[in-house]
């Protein structure tokens, strides 16, 4: 197998996530700095690679593969580590929403490929607002969270930016809701036959 640049990107975005838990729990002032740089870097990434890949034609199914794996690990563990040090239930439901429907939606992609249909579950404006807005929210959330489950008082605009974030992740948790539910009606016909044979 013959590694591309974007698939070396890609690999480069999942060793980031335990350099982002590492650097979070680091008991220093400056953490907060290099989380949010450490998930800047992984989703330029991100933005990177699927640039790279079309721009000179550099596609691989490793690559294919492994894009979203990356993507959905990235942004699990961002949340996890996000909700265990602010841990209120509205941050823990838009985590579960968001979570919750990346796991639905994979597992109906690989349904859809079991039956020839993958391309009809390609993804939609939507699903890309969606993922900006969660990748400014997420970014907002480490930049202005601490382990010891406060807004960061002690940075520059840490109260505003934390408030920036939470309205965001939970636009970002409605948009995951409604793109989801686009995925499900584009694949609703095809799962509905399946079904019935």
């Amino acid at each position: 197998m013959k590694l591309t640049v974007p698939t070396m990107l890609t690999l480069l975005r999942i060793v980031l996530i335990p350099v982002l838990v590492l650097v979070f729990y680091l008991p220093y002032k400056w953490t907060n700095f290099a989380a949010a740089f450490v998930f800047a870097l992984a989703a330029i990434t991100d933005w990177l690679d699927g640039w790279i890949a079309r721009r000179y034609n550099q596609y691989s199914a490793f690559g294919a593969f492994l894009d979203p794996v990356a993507d959905k690990l990235m942004v699990t563990t961002a949340l996890v580590i996000i909700v265990q040090s602010h841990h209120t239930i509205w941050m823990a439901l838009w985590a579960a929403v968001i979570i919750g429907r990346e796991i639905a939606v994979s597992a109906l992609r690989e349904w859809m490929a079991e039956l020839g249909q993958r391309a009809r579950v390609a993804v939609a404006n939507v699903g890309k607002i969606k993922t900006v807005v969660q990748m400014v929210a997420l970014l907002c959330l480490l930049y202005a969270v601490t382990p010891d489950s406060t807004a960061r008082a002690d940075i520059w605009m840490g109260e505003p930016i934390f408030r920036i974030g939470d309205w965001l992740l939970a636009a970002a948790a409605l948009l995951t809701l409604w793109s989801g539910f686009e995925y499900l009606r584009v694949a609703w016909p095809v799962l509905r036959e399946d079904v019935r044979s």
